[in-house]
């Protein structure tokens, strides 16, 4: 395992997350060859190694060989246990139990939401009927979804955004899928929690990124950290106005293990590093002075064909964190640090 994960996930074992609830637990993690849902199932495998937890990671996977290429440092451990299934398909089930489950599985690439908008809405809400039916059947103790602050669409505030100032969504518009996708998974979440006594949180994830980036990973973030290591220009395909706002990978671990014991039933969560706000043009600048040392710089060229991209619709907003701080969460990996890790993890 590279230097800087194992940092990463030092720094998630030694936080203040009460880990010994965890103890002789059962966990259920969905999208576990994607990023966040990849990164919490090694950061518990590493906790429980550290902490003598005697917990049991279940992964859900769709790829078997890709699984088993991510996890190759934890293939020997009897902890973690593959369960090998299409979301969208296959019906979902397992021997043993399920005490925490998060659901974190999700079409994330803006191309594919572009040209395969049907199957984006419907692997999100099928998927995740699926998942709660699960932790109906299994009484989970806890479910965390992982959604998204595209939820908030436009929102029509002046200050921070808070988890109650969802905005406006064009449902006219093809990326919307989306969106609105993650709104009605969070309302199936509170049907679920309403009719069948469950105990369900969302957390609304920042962009995320940070050590751990999948290969192929070709969001901005990722584009930009290639940029300075290869020592060319960074090419903003829009205006780069939109204001993004941002969580580094293992402070968004950290944020979901705290939510699996401390988040409020039927509440939602931004899980967001409040210094990271900035627009994509003020980012794209920052990467180029503080990360390339002023060797690159930040230029604006828009094809014609931008549309078919499937770039988010440009955003004003400052997402609130004071939520989560509340219950004890402390995120502490800034914006340059994020990519100072971001960029040792792909070199």
């Amino acid at each position: 395992m590279k230097d800087v994960l194992i940092k990463d996930f030092k720094e998630i074992s030694e936080s203040n997350i009460p880990f010994e609830d965890f103890k002789n637990s059962s966990f259920f993690i969905t999208g576990a060859t994607g990023l966040v849902g990849s990164l919490l199932a090694k950061a518990l495998l590493f906790c429980n190694k550290e902490k003598g937890l005697n917990i049991k990671v279940n992964a859900l996977v769709r790829n078997l060989e890709k699984a088993k290429a991510l996890f190759a440092d934890d293939l020997d451990d009897n902890a973690l246990s593959f369960v090998i299934a299409d979301l969208e398909k296959d019906e979902i089930d397992f021997e043993g139990s399920c005490d925490y489950i998060v659901h974190a599985a999700a079409i994330t690439t803006s191309k594919t939401m572009v040209s395969n908008p049907v199957e984006t809405i419907m692997t999100a809400v099928y998927g995740t009927d699926k998942v709660l039916s699960l932790a109906k059947n299994k009484r989970s103790k806890k479910v965390v979804y992982i959604s998204s602050m595209e939820v908030y669409g436009q929102p029509d505030t002046s200050g921070k955004t808070t988890e109650n100032d969802l905005g406006y969504i064009d449902i006219t518009k093809v990326r919307s899928c989306y969106p609105e996708g993650k709104r009605i998974c969070e309302c199936l979440c509170t049907a679920y929690a309403s009719q069948y006594d469950l105990d369900i949180c969302v957390a609304r994830l920042a962009q995320t990124f940070g050590a751990g980036t999948l290969p192929g990973e070709n969001r901005v973030f990722a584009q930009f950290a290639r940029s300075a290591m290869e020592g060319k220009d960074i090419v903003l395909h829009t205006t780069g106005e939109s204001e993004g706002n941002y969580v580094y990978t293992a402070d968004a671990v950290k944020a979901i293990l705290l939510l699996l014991l401390k988040g409020e039933r039927n509440k939602s969560y931004n899980v967001v590093n409040e210094t990271t706000h900035t627009t994509i043009k003020a980012m794209a600048e920052m990467v180029a002075e503080k990360i390339a040392n002023g060797k690159i710089k930040a230029v604006i060229d828009i094809p014609e064909d931008a549309a078919k991209l499937g770039y988010a619709p440009p955003v004003k907003m400052t997402l609130s964190g004071e939520r989560l701080r509340n219950i004890g969460w402390d995120p502490i990996v800034d914006l340059p640090e994020a990519y100072e890790r971001l960029i040792q993890w792909l070199k």
